[in-house]
């Protein structure tokens, strides 16, 4: 079914702000999926707040144009579904996931940080931990010397406490 003039428009100016707010996209070509297993790829990219658009190519560049994302404009060829995120993994790890055990979905590339990125690039990126992840790892390299440190006190302290109670113990020669 064919757009008109303002439909267009409209498609391009809500793309557009999605590719502003985003950080990741991800293109893959979905040839032969069934609805039931698109729906399926959208409840699961909702739910991680990532975007996924089926449009039409040529809206897509000019929605892309003069943004990070206008690197893999060349792309944009044949029935393509496109995945926005604001967080940096969570396109690749979505579409990437999906692709794992749906061999009709195939990742075709994407953009990050102004760069392209080839399918490897893509699969790198869904390998990345979430941002949570990562903190919780720096969080756990902090305190492992804090903890470390804690711990050999609290044997020295311990040591030194039965040393003192040997030597209260002992009789007191007169």
């Amino acid at each position: 079914m064919s757009l008109n003039r303002s439909e267009k428009e409209a498609v391009i100016s809500e793309v557009t702000s999605l590719a502003a707010k985003a950080q990741t996209l991800v293109i893959a070509e979905y040839r032969g999926i069934t609805v039931a297993d698109m729906t399926k790829l959208r409840v699961d990219a909702r739910s991680k707040g990532v975007t996924l658009s089926v449009l039409k190519n040529t809206l897509a560049r000019r929605a892309v144009a003069g943004s990070a994302f206008d690197v893999v404009a060349d792309q944009m060829t044949g029935p393509l579904i496109y995945g926005f995120s604001e967080d940096a993994v969570a396109a690749a790890k979505v579409v990437a996931d999906f692709a794992k055990t749906n061999d009709k979905l195939v990742i075709r590339g994407g953009a990050f940080g102004g760069k392209a990125l080839d399918v490897n690039g893509v699969k790198q990126l869904a390998n990345i931990p979430s941002k949570e992840v990562l903190l919780a790892q720096i969080c756990g390299l902090l305190m492992s010397p804090m903890s470390r440190t804690a711990v050999v006190l609290g044997a020295l302290a311990a040591k030194k406490g039965e040393g003192v109670a040997e030597t209260a113990a002992e009789p007191v020669a007169a």
